[in-house]
Order: C-alpha cells, then sequence, then structure tokens
C-alpha cells in the first residue's frame, strides 16, 4: 500500500494573480488530503463514503462528481490496464477557495508516481498538477494551488512570464521563496464562510476578460501584484499597519471586478468591527474563505463565529507539501488533519 498526502491553503496577499503572471504571499493549512492506493482485482475509487469501480474507458469519463480527480489521474497516466484501490480522504473544507481539490490531486499524484517509480522535482510536479486540473479536469485554475500543495510551508510566489497557459513540458517554472523560518509570527484567523463554491466558476469570466485586453483588469492585476511585492517586505519586518492597508486595497480591487458576495462581506465586516486591522477574500469568491489580520484571535473568532463564520482553520507555515508516506506502511500514521 502507498499512502500520500497534501495540505491545503490559504492566500495571505496577491491573490488571484497567479494566473496572469502575478505575484503572492500563500501559507499551508492545518488540513490536509491523503490518499491510499494499493493493487487490487479491479479499479476501485472510494471517496466521500461512495466507491465507484471502472472496468471500461469509457467509465474513466469525468462525470462532474467526486471520482473526476482520481479518473483525470488514470487517465492522464494511460493506467486502464492497471487494477488499482484508490481510497480518498480530506479534512479540507470542500469548495471553500484552500486548494482543498487541488490537495487531493497533488496527494493522488504523488502516490501514484510512487506507484509507477517515476521521480521528478517538484517544480515539474506542479506543472503536471496544474495542467491536469486544467485540461483533464476542466477546471479554470491559476499556479498558486498546484504549488502550494507540491511544497507546502509558507511562501512569496512569483509566476511572472506565466500568463499564458502552455503544455506542462514547455511551461517555465515559477519561483517559490519559502518565508516560514524567516517570519515570527503569523496573526492571522482564517474563516470558511460554510458556503460552498467551485474556483473556475469565479475565474472564468475574469480570465476571459483579461484575454480580451479588459484594461479595468490588467490594471487591478498589475497593481495587485505589486502590493504582494510590497506585502513581502511588510509582512518580514512585521509593519502590520502597512500590510493592513495593502490587504484592504487587494481586496478591494478584486471586490470591484468580481464581487465576493454577502456572506464574505459579512464576515469581513464582523471582523473589523471587532478591531481587526484588516480582512480579506483568501480564495474562491461568492462564498469561500476569508482572512482576517488580528491582535486578538479570540475576540476575531468570536465576531465571525456570530456573523456566520462555520469553520475555522489555521495556518501552518511549516507544514510538508504533497509527502510520501513509503510503499507497504502502515498508512494509520496518517490522518485527514496531517
Amino acid at each position: 500500500m502507498i499512502c500520500a498526502s497534501a495540505p491545503g491553503r490559504a492566500g495571505i496577499i496577491g491573490n488571484p494573480t497567479d494566473g496572469y503572471g502575478g505575484t503572492l504571499i500563500s501559507c499551508a493549512i492545518d488540513r490536509r488530503a491523503t490518499v491510499t492506493l494499493s493493487e487490487a482485482e479491479k479499479t476501485v475509487i472510494e471517496n466521500e463514503g461512495l466507491q465507484c469501480a471502472l472496468h471500461i474507458p469509457d467509465d474513466y469519463r469525468n462525470r462532474g462528481d467526486v471520482f473526476d480527480i482520481a479518473k483525470s489521474v488514470l487517465r492522464f497516466f494511460n493506467l486502464y490496464d492497471r487494477k488499482l484501490h484508490i481510497t480518498i480522504a480530506t479534512d479540507i473544507p470542500k469548495q471553500a477557495g484552500l486548494a482543498g481539490s487541488t490537495a487531493v490531486l497533488s496527494a493522488l499524484l504523488r502516490a501514484v508516481m510512487a506507484y509507477l517509480n517515476i521521480e521528478i522535482n517538484n517544480y515539474m510536479f506542479a506543472e503536471i498538477n496544474r495542467s491536469v486540473e486544467l485540461n483533464h479536469m476542466k477546471m479554470q485554475c491559476g499556479y498558486q494551488d498546484a504549488y502550494m500543495t507540491t511544497f507546502g510551508g509558507l511562501n512569496y510566489l512569483d509566476f511572472r512570464g506565466k500568463e499564458h497557459y502552455r503544455e506542462w513540458d514547455e511551461e517555465d517554472y515559477g519561483t517559490v521563496e519559502p518565508l516560514g523560518e524567516r517570519v515570527g509570527r503569523l496573526p492571522f484567523v482564517i474563516a470558511h464562510t460554510g458556503v460552498s463554491h467551485v474556483s473556475g466558476d469565479v475565474h472564468r469570466p475574469l480570465r476571459e476578460r483579461w484575454m480580451e485586453g479588459d484594461l479595468a483588469v490588467m490594471s487591478a492585476y498589475n497593481r495587485i501584484t505589486a502590493i504582494a511585492r510590497e506585502g513581502k517586505k511588510a509582512l518580514l519586518e512585521e509593519n502590520w499597519e502597512h500590510l493592513a492597508e495593502l490587504m484592504k486595497e487587494n481586496h478591494e480591487l478584486q471586490d470591484r471586478l468580481s464581487p465576493s458576495g454577502p456572506e464574505v462581506s459579512r464576515l469581513i465586516s464582523a471582523a473589523m468591527s471587532a478591531g481587526a486591522p484588516a480582512a480579506k477574500l483568501a480564495g474562491a469568491g461568492g462564498g469561500g474563505t476569508v482572512i482576517a489580520l488580528t491582535f486578538d484571535a479570540d475576540k476575531t473568532v468570536a465576531a465571525m463565529t456570530q456573523a456566520g463564520a462555520a469553520e475555522f482553520v489555521k495556518l501552518a507555515p511549516l507544514a510538508e507539501g504533497a509527502t510520501l508516506a513509503g510503499k507497504d506502511v502502515d498508512c494509520s500514521i496518517f490522518s485527514a488533519s496531517g
């Protein structure tokens, strides 16, 4: 048996410019997706308490359900003739803008590559992840989720030159600068609105506008990219006042292009009314997750809970990325929470 896991992530600043040659600061969270893989008499996928058996090539087509990620990976590697039992588990809030589906994809890719004895560097791994999600799962996506679930930790990410998608083996690699051991503290609270939303549904129309040369989108994303670069300095110097101003500007620019929804706005207002210097969308939109900069976490959590927050997660700046437990090991050492 092979077991692998990968973390979710929360965007601190710079999102969503990762699909537009931009720059971000993002951090892994304390929630993980876990995949186990073993040889079997027939190919079966287990996910969310459901099972799906695959017998003929047509069974491997995506059908808009919880088995599409595994089917996409099996198609990518052309594994129609292998008999595998794949089990997926996760405690990352579903469709919350925390890279939950990408974490499952990263864990599964790590397990399948181990099964096939494929060894590649993390940059190539992240590019394959992004390619499978875009081309096989048909999800509009940038590079942040693929890179963060691969590398883990707290990172400054630079995707300049990656404004236009190419085949994974033709892509230039993004820049990943680990910050986890350089940052003294991360005074943030991350709250999920409880509203599930497919991130691609939000990104697709914006991507189309950007491709058409919409000046409003291009100007906003150029500025958000600059904001993230300023944010790196503010974070490392613990200049929270400046970081707060940058976070608010980041959110306002994105919210003007694509409103984040009433649930997000309500949580942001609650956090700031309770004294948080800033709060912004951490991922998704039309629901999703809010990250608040705060020096009184208990007060912020209480206010956001009263405003309807469904769940809270924590940042994990030293968390491992997509990680393999090994072959023929007791996978009980892995829990969904990592």
